[in-house]
């Protein structure tokens, strides 16, 4: 089965995790059809070295350059637009794919032809990738995830393969501060399309304090809290949820420091090491 890869890459990215996860996207027991690689703006000389090597090595490398920065949502439109086939895995510029995580995702669209986005569980790590910090467990049948989707993302959009004209079917790519995936999840849940998540870790997740900060503030949680409204007022949620989900969501991104929601997704809403 022919599949493309998409990946982006800006300013801001280290340039030896972003080679590191590059590499882990080629050496795959089933090697992608191609990769979509989008450069989002202007990027350190580093990295540009980085691209240029790995363009020399392979073939199937398709570069795309954007001449300012659009962010996540918009680079993956951007590049989602540029990929050659139905399948689609996306990938993050520092984290780092199992060898055969193409070849398992595959096969479960080999055997479910009804499935329109298969993910599966990642490992955080800090430093060395055998310094694992948690392991985020997800839903695997359709109807689980779905019910799942009411109170967290039930996806981990990193590990995704999914086919694109069910993704373009429901918009695409759309912004929406930090919650990207958790939107597009909501989106194609509406549309009735049908989800698994393969109960295997596929993508190592580089993590660091600033991954905690990131998921906190008060902009972060106006996001949540409207995405969680987004899902009361398509009728996926009920009032009480929608309150329950918000306060919750409140206490831990906005009341409580980075360090203490930094303990508490690595004690509370992470597993232990797997």
């Amino acid at each position: 089965m022919k599949f493309s890869v998409l990946i982006s890459v800006y300013e801001k990215d280290n340039p030896q995790y972003f080679k590191i996860a590059l590499e882990s996207v080629f050496e795959q027991t089933v090697t992608p059809t191609e990769v979509v690689l989008v450069v989002d703006g202007p990027i350190p000389k580093e990295t540009s070295q980085v691209i240029q090597t790995m363009e020399k090595m392979y073939e199937n490398l398709n570069v795309i350059y954007l001449k300012q920065n659009l962010g996540h949502g918009g680079s993956r439109s951007k590049g989602l637009k540029n990929c050659s086939y139905e399948l689609v895995a996306v990938m993050d510029s520092d984290d780092i794919s199992v060898p055969d995580r193409f070849e398992k995702q595959l096969k479960c669209f080999e055997n479910d032809k009804g499935v329109s986005v298969i993910g599966g569980y990642i490992k955080e790590f800090e430093g060395d990738v055998e310094h694992v910090i948690g392991l985020r467990k997800v839903p695997l049948e359709d109807g689980e995830i779905k019910q799942y989707l009411k109170t967290r993302c039930p996806v981990n959009f990193v590990t995704t393969m999914f086919k694109k004209s069910h993704v373009n079917e429901v918009g695409g790519f759309i912004d929406w501060y930090c919650e990207e995936d958790y939107y597009l999840w909501v989106r194609m849940c509406l549309a009735g399309y049908k989800f698994k998540n393969i109960p295997d870790c596929l993508v190592h997740v580089r993590m660091n304090p600033d991954s905690y900060m990131r998921r906190g503030g008060l902009r972060y949680f106006k996001s949540e809290a409207s995405l969680q409204k987004y899902m009361y007022d398509n009728r996926i949620i009920s009032l009480t949820r929608l309150i329950f989900n918000v306060s919750i969501r409140f206490v831990v991104q906005v009341l409580i420091t980075n360090s203490l929601r930094g303990v508490l997704f690595k004690t509370v809403f992470r597993s232990k090491k797997g």
